[in-house]
This record gives structure tokens, C-alpha cells and sequence, in this order.
């Protein structure tokens, strides 16, 4: 629209400048050429941007957030390196020659100020780093839940049960049919009991609600989130006395009392604990969780944390007719994983991981965004999750925001120089239709965890950060193993996408050299 408006100044001013009859025909035939031509050009780019949302030129302002946020203070090497490059240059100053060592004490005299100041200034560098120093926030170890053989679901069993109800039209199995096939979810899926074993009832009742309850969501809770907070204590040696810290985060199920009183009444933990129950914020909640568990470790030294994260479907199998809600039993199944943080220096040979940056996008104030992924009730009345078309251009969207934030903590120099000498070029006249520069990742990251949203969603991101087969094999094997769990399936580099809109960013750096799990899959 900006450009349009531009286009349509300089068409005015080029009327006004022509002075005869020829050049009025002529400004006006070229006039009418330009204007044909940029319609054209218009026209092509909308289309272009339609097509792929990400391709949009990087704003300047996400650049500066990104290196806004980095703090010369916090790191060792650069305080160290500053302070002696100081103390070499006053001691250059006081010691004329190091040959000259029978005179030292006569040359360090007149330059004892100098001495002085040096010192000071060491010892300023030194206060500087210790209140800018944050806390190293260590992962000890994950756990995932793995729901037993009896809560399996296959396409051909999930097909059945949506017969059994009662509830759905053939139009709509057909329409939930057609995107099992192409949504990259395999036969090894889980649902919970309460769905599984309420089909017959619902048949029978024709009142969905009456078994799809708070007791039987309350069951599928304490299922997942118990069973991977145990598997986390005995992998870790961790007592639920020992932690701190627990943030536990479900989106659609919200009880009172919370999950995390739950957690805390089921494991006997202590009554100091520091306890945070999030909510309806979408699969990126567990990385928002990790984002608050790095600022209250950053408060809390010497402190323990969890993290619990699983979404639960007994309440939210949408039994309905609307398709932008239907898409969402094809996607979400159950599941839940559980990660244990620590700041305690003893701990830091425990580590498997050590949370370097975490980089947060909230599209909220954008009313299409905003309502991009909405629950509420169809035209019926049936409660469900609506999942717009322009979900994908949002997401890419708030895609290309977080990456250019986070882009001046992580990337090399040349990558840096790359970059703004593409934008640079872009904003000469010859190379405006140069695309826009996408670093290379790789130079940053050996390995990509992406949320498993759907196939599209892995798709997207393989195409916009020019990643291989091999680096989002790992998404496309938890989506077809597991399909999306939402918050739980993200857990090197985490991107989660969420209600909100949001889209948020996790960088891990590997401490130990991990051999390949042994868990059966």
C-alpha cells in the first residue's frame, strides 16, 4: 500500500513538471507505460508474498533487538581481554624498557598515578562482570512420557471411533481421513482413556460432556504428568524435595486447584517451593517455561527447577462439523515431558546442556494473529479450536522477527557482513529485487529441534532456513511417533510456534558428548 501511495506522488509530480503539449503526451504515454508496468510488478510481488510470507524483508528494528540484547559485560573473555589490554598499556607507560630493571623504582614514582588508575580500572572490569554475570542454567535431564500399548491409537482404529460416536457425519471422517494421510502421523499414536474407552457412551447417551469430563481429563493429567516426573527422578538421582522451582504449563485444561498443586500434593514436595501453573498459551508455552525458569534460576541462586509440559484432549476432541476445527483431532495426541534445571556449581558436571539465549516474538497485538488459533464454540454451540487459513503467513511471519533477533547472538562476523551488505544493496535502486539474505544457520547450530505443529510446519521451516533431510528428520520422526503433543513435542536450537501468536527460540550448547538413547521407540 506504501508503495502504491509513493508511486502515485511521483505520477502527480510528473504531470506538473510537464510544461508543453509534447511532453504532456509524452509524460502522459510514459505515465501510462510505468503505470501498467508497476501494476504488473505489484501484482507479481503480492503474489510472491502470498505464496511465501518469510521471503519479506527483514526489518532493521529486529536486528537492533537482537543486538540490544547482548551484554559485553557477561562474558569473561571480553572483561579479561579489556583489562589486560589496559594494564599492558600503563604498564607501557611506567616501564620505559624492561631493560632498564635498576630503575625501576625511580620510573614507577612519577607514574604512580597511572599505575593507580590501571588497577582501578582492572578492578571496576572485575565488579562490572560479576553483577553482569548470570547464572549458567544447566539441563541435568529429560524425561518423556510413553503411554502404554492399551492407549494406542492407528489411523484405522482412530477412523473407527470416530464412527463409534455417532457424532460425525461421513462427510466428516472422509474430510478427517484425508488429512491423517498427509499429516506425516504414523499408526503409533496415543489417546487417552477417557476418549478410548468413552466411545460406546457417548454412542449411547448422545452427550459427549457427561463423559468427556474434569475426572476423566483430571486422570489423563496425573497419567502423563506423574509418569514423566517419575521417569526424571530416577534418571536423575533428584528427590521432589530436592527442587526449587516447578513450572508446569497445559493450555486447555486449567483446573482448580492447579496442575502444579497437584504435582506438589502427589510428590509430598516441600512447602518453600516456588510453584507456576501456565496456561492457554499455546505449544510454545514450554519454551516459555524455560524462558521463565532462566529468570527466577537468575534470581534464585543455588536452586533447582522443573519444568512439566503436556497438553490434555479429554475435554478438547472436538465432536463437531466446522473443518478449521476438525483439524485439530487429526494432529494432537497425548503426551508430556519433564526437564530438570539447575544453577548449583556442583551440578555442573550433571549437565547435559547449558541455556545460552532464549528470544521471544508475540505477534498479540495484530487482531488476525491474535485470533489465528481461537477456541470457542461453532455455530452448534460445540466447543473446539479454530485453526485459521493465514496461520501459516503468520507464522511465517513471526518466524522472520525471531530468527533476526536472535541472529546477532548466535551467527559469526561473516555472517553479520553478509547480511547487511544485502540489505544495503536492496535499498540501492539496481538491486531492489535482490532477495533478502537467509544466513546460514549451520554456522551456528549442529542440530535443529522444531516444534512437530504438522508436516507444513516442518516443511516451512526446512524451505526458510535451508535445512537438510537430515536436520529435521529428528521433528519428522517424534511427529510421526507421537504426533503433536503440543508444548511437550519441543524439547541446538528449539523453535515452537503458539496461541497468541507467538513464536519463541531456545539455545542449547551441548556439554557432554551424548551416546544414542537406548530407549525403545
Amino acid at each position: 500500500m506504501g508503495d502504491e501511495k509513493a508511486f502515485a506522488a511521483t505520477a502527480e509530480t510528473f504531470e506538473k513538471r510537464a510544461m508543453n503539449g509534447k511532453e504532456r503526451k509524452r509524460s502522459a504515454s510514459t505515465l501510462q507505460t510505468l503505470s501498467e508496468s508497476s501494476k504488473a510488478a505489484w501484482q507479481r510481488v503480492t503474489e510472491f508474498y502470498s505464496r511465501d510470507p518469510t521471503a519479506r524483508t527483514a526489518s532493521l528494528k529486529d536486528v537492533e533487538e537482537g543486538y540490544r540484547t547482548i551484554d559485553p559485560l557477561s562474558s569473561r573473555k571480553l572483561v579479561t581481554a579489556l583489562s589486560v589490554a589496559v594494564l599492558a598499556y600503563f604498564l607501557s607507560r611506567a616501564y620505559v624498557s624492561l631493560e632498564h630493571v635498576g630503575v625501576l623504582l625511580k620510573l614507577l614514582r612519577p607514574n604512580i598515578f597511572e599505575l593507580v588508575a590501571a588497577a582501578t580500572f582492572f578492578a571496576l572490569l572485575q565488579v562490572a562482570y560479576e553483577v553482569h554475570r548470570k547464572c549458567p542454567v544447566y539441563l541435568i535431564d529429560f524425561a518423556t512420557y510413553k503411554p502404554p500399548e492399551k492407549n494406542r491409537v492407528t489411523h484405522e482404529s482412530f477412523l473407527s471411533l470416530t464412527r463409534l460416536v455417532g457424532l460425525f457425519n461421513e462427510e466428516d471422517i472422509t474430510f478427517q481421513e484425508k488429512l491423517l494421510k498427509s499429516s506425516g502421523i504414523g499408526d503409533h499414536t496415543y489417546f487417552p482413556d477417557g476418549i478410548l474407552q468413552g466411545g460406546e457412551e457417548i454412542r449411547r447417551t448422545g452427550q459427549p460432556s457427561k463423559v468427556l469430563n474434569m475426572k476423566a481429563a483430571r486422570q489423563e493429567a496425573e497419567q502423563v504428568i506423574f509418569g514423566c516426573l517419575q521417569s526424571l527422578f530416577e534418571k536423575t538421582g533428584f528427590q521432589p524435595k530436592d527442587v526449587d522451582i516447578l513450572i508446569v504449563n497445559c493450555s486447555l485444561f486449567n483446573p482448580t486447584p492447579s496442575l502444579s498443586a497437584m504435582v506438589v500434593n502427589h510428590f509430598k514436595m516441600k512447602s518453600s517451593i516456588l510453584s507456576y501453573n501456565l496456561s492457554g498459551m499455546g505449544c510454545s508455552a514450554g519454551l516459555i517455561s524455560v524462558d521463565l525458569a532462566k529468570d527466577l534460576l537468575t534470581a534464585h541462586k543455588n536452586s533447582v527447577a522443573v519444568i512439566v509440559s503436556t497438553e490434555n484432549i479429554t475435554q478438547n476432541w472436538y465432536i463437531g462439523h466446522e473443518r478449521s476445527m476438525l483439524v485439530t483431532n487429526t494432529l494432537f495426541r497425548m503426551g508430556g515431558a519433564a526437564i530438570l534445571l539447575s544453577n548449583r556449581s556442583k551440578d555442573r558436571k550433571l549437565g547435559k546442556y547449558r541455556l545460552n539465549h532464549t528470544v521471544r516474538t508475540h505477534f498479540g497485538a495484530d487482531d488476525n494473529a491474535y485470533r489465528s488459533i481461537y477456541q470457542e464454540e461453532d455455530s452448534e454451540g460445540v466447543k473446539g479450536v479454530r485453526l485459521s487459513k493465514s496461520i501459516m503467513d503468520i507464522a511465517g511471519q513471526a518466524l522472520k522477527h525471531n530468527i533476526t533477533t536472535l541472529g546477532p547472538l548466535v551467527l559469526p562476523i561473516s555472517e553479520h557482513i553478509r547480511f547487511f551488505w544485502n540489505y544495503f544493496l536492496r535499498k540501492t535502486s539496481l538491486y531492489r529485487n535482490l532477495n533478502p539474505y537467509v544466513p546460514d544457520f549451520h554456522k551456528a547450530f549442529q542440530h535443529f529441534c522444531i516444534h512437530t505443529g504438522g508436516r507444513a510446519v516442518i516443511d516451512a521451516l526446512e524451505k526458510v532456513l535451508k535445512l537438510s533431510e537430515d536436520d529435521v528428520k529428528p521433528s519428522r520422526f517424534v511427529l510421526y511417533r507421537f504426533g503433536n503433543t503440543s508444548s511437550a513435542s519441543v524439547w541446538i536450537w528449539q523453535i515452537a510456534f503458539g496461541s497468541g501468536f507467538k513464536c519463541n527460540s531456545a539455545v542449547w550448547q551441548s556439554l557432554v558428548s551424548l551416546p544414542p538413547s537406548s530407549t525403545d521407540y
